[in-house]
């Protein structure tokens, strides 16, 4: 990962500029959380920072991966997260996620503090409010195209949840593939299970990780397609990240991240 490390001026001057423009940046930041707390927020982060222990050994400063990041996304807004590889946004969507924790920060989904939350109850709130579409799928292998779709609306205790993935199926154009196993699938029709298996429970957020890294061009762009299209219909908060400019240019907005700083 690419760290966030600048040097330390010695003059007086260089010193008293940075102590300014600090200061300019926490006056920015203040703004900022006040315009939050006024929107229609679905998804918040506060001064989010994420660092690890250097594998320098002779260095003894922490490596930043992410460096004070302050964003908030607003209900069916489509976003994407974007920057070159080693940028920090993989990590980011993993803390959006509660999926891992930062050194310092705040993440709140629908005004909750996720990070208040202990690993049972961030697991909960993903489940109850969170899909996810990851490049490798991860599909289960022994389960049916059918059952990889229903099994999210089982674990929260939905009802109709083999007609819901039936009617989500057949939306994607996979009405004839639902006894199939993933290795009996395409890479495009996998990918086609794990959408229909983010949007079938109707979360709030969908969380997609470079959803056509494994893909070809045409079918990438049918995915993309079909993505955006499920995200209309439901009215689904849609992160995206991606290093593919002409993906990210087909959301409504672009938050481009690099050496762990939003900019």
């Amino acid at each position: 990962m690419t760290g966030g490390f600048e040097a330390a001026g010695c003059a007086a001057k260089p010193a008293l500029q940075a102590a300014i423009a600090s200061q300019m940046h926490t006056n920015k930041q203040d703004t900022f959380f006040m315009a939050v707390n006024k929107s229609n927020a679905v998804l918040k982060v506060e001064r989010l920072t994420k660092q690890v222990a250097s594998v320098d050994l002779d260095n003894e400063e922490p490596l930043v991966i992410l460096d004070n990041i302050s964003f908030s996304i607003n209900r069916s807004e489509t976003v994407a997260i974007a920057g070159p590889s080693g940028s920090g946004k993989s990590t980011l969507l993993g803390l959006l996620a509660g999926l891992d924790t930062p050194s310092s920060g705040k993440v709140y989904i629908d005004d909750q503090d996720i990070f208040a939350l202990n690993e049972d109850g961030r697991a909960s709130l993903r489940a109850q409010k969170l899909g996810f579409v990851f490049q490798s799928f991860q599909l289960l292998p022994a389960l049916t195209a059918l059952e990889n779709v229903m099994l999210p609306m089982e674990i929260i205790g939905m009802q109709d949840a083999e007609q819901t993935a039936r009617n989500v199926l057949l939306r994607v154009g996979l009405q004839q593939r639902l006894r199939h196993y993933p290795h009996q699938l395409s890479g495009g029709e996998q990918q086609r299970v794990a959408i229909a298996r983010a949007f079938a429970p109707r979360p709030k957020i969908l969380l997609a990780d470079e959803p056509t890294g494994n893909l070809d061009t045409r079918t990438g762009k049918q995915t993309i397609d079909l993505l955006f299209e499920l995200n209309e219909e439901h009215g689904t908060t849609l992160v995206l990240v991606t290093h593919d400019h002409d993906l990210a240019q087909k959301c409504r907005r672009v938050l481009q991240i690099e050496a762990g700083r939003l900019l």
